[in-house]
């Protein structure tokens, strides 16, 4: 008798239980689909990097549709300056691909040349053409590849012809950039040594090992000449 009426209350604690969890589901009713389309937006608006379904599905208020809402988004966006794109399986806002071109900017790098890059562009610009090898015997040190790259690299040398000598090395010469940076029409153009000299860039006097000994005046013409020799082809 006593398991009859435990068989009978049985079926009413489970009806009993049962609206218990529809009224539960019904706390959390989802936003209108428009209003999860603007939450949608604001999160990937918000985001550099592209976002799972997942990820946005987590940001979501329960009961949300995260895929439909992104339907209706794509659509919405189709044909303006942003569009909805899909990244793998995440998904980002992204500039519309024939407006990328306004994305652009062009700045100009400042890099200031070495001491070594300046004397070396000096010595070519004043000797060319001229080998590696003699490069280095004017300045006494070794000419590092780096410092003929980064000229190289900004178009102020170029290679020239190669020496009919053994081992045919490559000269170096000055390049038309290099002409049109300093406003020159040809490398002839070159300050001389009275041009640097005026411009203080050079000491007038020579220094004490170079001084003239007695009878002897320093031939400022001599010099010149041998300067100009330098451009002759």
């Amino acid at each position: 008798m006593t398991d009859d009426v435990n068989a009978a209350e049985q079926p009413e604690k489970d009806q009993v239980d049962a609206p218990t969890e529809t009224q539960d589901e019904s706390l959390f009713d989802a936003p209108p689909m428009a209003e999860q389309e603007r939450m949608v937006e604001a999160i990937l608006f918000a985001t550099a990097e592209p976002l799972s379904l997942k990820d946005i599905a987590s940001r979501l208020p329960m009961g949300c549709e995260p895929q439909t809402a992104l339907v209706h988004l794509g659509k919405r966006y189709e044909g303006r300056g942003v569009n909805l794109v899909r990244v793998g399986e995440a998904w980002a806002l992204r500039t519309a691909p024939d407006l990328g071109f306004l994305m652009q900017r062009e700045t100009i790098e400042h890099r200031k040349l070495s001491r070594a890059a300046i004397e070396t562009l000096a010595i070519i610009a004043y000797h060319q053409p001229i080998t590696r090898a003699e490069i280095e015997e004017i300045r006494g040190v070794a000419v590092s590849r780096g410092t003929v790259d980064q000229l190289l690299e900004m178009d102020w040398i170029r290679f020239g012809r190669r020496r009919m000598t053994p081992g045919r090395p490559v000269t170096f010469v000055v390049t038309q950039e290099f002409l049109d940076h300093f406003g020159l029409e040809t490398a002839r153009d070159l300050p001389g040594l009275k041009e640097l000299r005026s411009a203080g860039l050079l000491d007038n006097r020579p220094p004490p090992t170079d001084m003239p000994g007695p009878g002897e005046a320093e031939d400022e013409s001599q010099d010149d000449e041998e300067q100009t020799e330098l451009f002759e082809e």
